[in-house]
Order: structure tokens, then sequence, then C-alpha cells
């Protein structure tokens, strides 16, 4: 299946994306919102709901707002390059769980996205009330997997 074909029919098939589609996928993180599908040979997430889907939105977008200087990213820009993508999502959800509980390291892989925003909300009353220094520090330090040498 060719890449235009299979844009298409993913977005034909995915009305609602998962947007910790990346993190889902590379099992970083689960979520009790988020079902998988596979288009051909490929893989896709899909969000069960639309207000948990809103939530993930709002609350990526918090943390790319709040994080900028950390992840040297100008604010024009719309679409993250996959490793500081993957820094916002997962190190994002690393950052709530160490603000909801700093005696405990994250867990590995977060284990509900949907779960522990909901509790982060709960929490601090709203999730643009969070200690975005706690979540900023763990999205600096999330180290995605490390690059392959190449061998000639």
């Amino acid at each position: 299946m060719d890449q235009d074909a299979f844009r298409r029919t993913y977005r034909d098939v995915n009305e609602r994306p998962c947007v910790f589609e990346k993190s889902v996928l590379t099992n970083q993180c689960r979520c009790s919102q988020a079902e998988r599908f596979c288009i051909a040979e490929r893989e896709g997430v899909h969000c069960r709901s639309d207000a948990a889907q809103t939530q993930c939105i709002d609350w990526l977008e918090l943390v790319r707002v709040n994080g900028r200087f950390a992840l040297k990213a100008d604010q024009e820009r719309r679409a993250l390059p996959h490793a500081k993508a993957m820094r916002v999502q997962v190190g994002g959800l690393r950052g709530v769980h160490r603000a909801l509980d700093p005696s405990m390291d994250p867990p590995q892989p977060i284990p509900d996205v949907h779960g522990v925003l909901n509790r982060a909300r709960e929490t601090f009353s709203a999730l643009d009330l969070m200690p975005f220094s706690e979540v900023i520090r763990e999205v600096a330090a999330y180290q995605g997997r490390p690059r392959r040498s190449h061998r000639d």
C-alpha cells in the first residue's frame, strides 16, 4: 500500500485518532480509552471518547507551551519531530506522575493516560494549574531510545 493511499484510508477509518498514538504504539504508555487497529500491515490507535481526546489535546498543548524552552522549539512550528513529540508525550506524563506523588518514580510504561490526567485534574482543579516546573523537568530528562550506530 503506498503512503498516500494509507493516509487516506487511515483518516477514513480513524475519525478520532489518539493523540498519544506514538507513545502507545512504542509501548511507552497505555490508555483505557485507546483502541488499536490495523490497516494492511500497519497499526493505528483510535480514541474511544471525544472528551478524553479533547483532554489529551489540551494537555499536550499545555506541555508544549510550557516546555518550549526545554524542547528548543519555536512557537510557530506545529508538528514536532518524532523525538520531541515523544518527550512531550512520555516526559509530560511522567511529570504528572511526579507532581502527583513526588516520592515515587514514574511508572514505565505509563499505565493509563486517561486515568492519570483525570487524577491530575481532580488533584489540581484543572490541568493548567499543574506545577509545570515538575512536569517540564521530566520532559527535559526524558531520553528516548538511543540511536543505533550504523556499521559500514
